[in-house]
């Protein structure tokens, strides 16, 4: 999937995944989600390709992050 991400915190984010509907919860994803790049090279507005992972605790989150 690719999304943009739209809030970064410390060590965890958002990402707003493309087409979505305007209602939709942003995906959340963690620092240790990233691949191929560290936390402090993502940054808000940034383009990004990711696994959805439906099956965790706190419900939908990002998997295997990457900068695209």
């Amino acid at each position: 999937m690719n999304g943009t991400i739209t809030k970064k915190l410390q060590g965890f984010g958002f990402i707003t995944r493309d087409g979505q509907a305007a209602d939709a919860k942003d995906l959340f994803f963690h620092s240790a989600d990233l691949s191929g790049v560290t936390f402090d090279e993502v940054n808000e507005g940034d383009k990004v390709t990711f696994d959805e992972d439906t099956t965790g605790p706190k419900g939908p989150a990002a998997k295997n992050v990457t900068r695209g």
